[in-house]
């Protein structure tokens, strides 16, 4: 595959903010509102525009012939107050999102990312990495599922227009 994943830089922000918002809308488009949707992406640009910094070293741009077609963020694990995290320790890394451009889905380009993903962990001294994936998303558990990924019994709800139920999957590597 011809694809490189590189840190993400200020310069990103719109092409960030554009993949996102594509990706909510056509894999979301059955599992959440498109009120919802729609309010979520009129702030994508301001807030890729604030996260991405010079020295933000988890975010990445996933480019094709030199066009940006995916967005991804792998780090540690982020501490939610509303989640017992107990069992997760200094060996994991979280791949916190991965999301393609639709018009570039099932081409090996997840895959490949999630690649880059468990290599980033391996290279960090990480054991394992977890993920967080909407219960109703059976297509992208499906994929995590191919890489490996196994469901470990925790969830959290989300309000996204309604009330989600995501699960946690995590690979050991």
């Amino acid at each position: 595959m011809n694809i490189t994943i590189r840190r993400a830089l200020p310069a990103d922000a719109a092409d960030m903010a554009e993949i996102l918002s594509r990706s909510w809308e056509a894999a979301y488009k059955n599992i959440i509102p498109a009120e919802y949707i729609s309010e979520k992406n009129a702030t994508r640009l301001a807030l890729f525009r604030r996260i991405v910094t010079g020295e933000d070293t988890g975010h990445c741009v996933i480019e094709k012939g030199g066009k940006s077609i995916g967005i991804m963020w792998v780090g540690p694990p982020k501490q939610e107050s509303h989640v017992d995290t107990d069992d997760i320790d200094d060996s994991f890394y979280e791949l916190h999102s991965l999301y393609i451009h639709p018009d570039f889905w099932r081409q090996g380009i997840g895959s490949e990312a999630m690649e880059f993903a468990v290599s980033r962990a391996r290279s960090a001294g990480k054991r394992n990495i977890i993920l967080w994936v909407f219960a109703e998303n059976t297509g992208a558990i499906s994929f995590y599922e191919k890489c490996g990924f196994t469901a470990d019994g925790a969830y959290k709800l989300y309000n996204c227009g309604r009330e989600l139920k995501a699960i946690r999957m995590r690979l050991a590597l």
